[in-house]
């Protein structure tokens, strides 16, 4: 083979595609996460507000600590996101340019195939 990468490489950059895959998919559990944590820190402080729960210090300091907690995690989360979003797509095209660079052959014949 006359190219600098082998079959070897490709299965590894497919290895990498698939577990950048799995990142986003955490990704977006953390991002459902964050929102439920926002949002129910927000429910909690609205039905404290209009009196529908009774005031309690502690449960307020939890919800409040619930949604800046929630909108940390949501930003962070964000970028993680972004940037494995980044990688993958890097990667898709390093792999797309790995196996277009393939001299590919039928067998039993000598045309080459693209």
């Amino acid at each position: 083979m006359d190219n600098d990468f082998s079959s070897e490489d490709i299965a590894r950059i497919e290895e990498r595609i698939e577990s950048l895959r799995d990142s986003i998919a955490r990704c977006r559990k953390l991002s459902v996460a964050a929102k439920l944590m926002i949002g129910a820190g927000a429910v909690w402080i609205a039905f404290t507000l209009f009196l529908l729960i009774p005031y309690l210090p502690s449960m307020l300091f939890g919800s409040l600590a619930a949604m800046i907690g929630g909108i940390v995690l949501l930003g962070s989360n964000s970028t993680t996101w972004s940037e494995t979003e980044a990688a993958l797509a890097a990667s898709e095209a390093m792999r797309a340019e790995w196996i277009g660079r393939q001299d590919m052959r039928l067998v039993g014949d000598s045309r080459t195939v693209h």
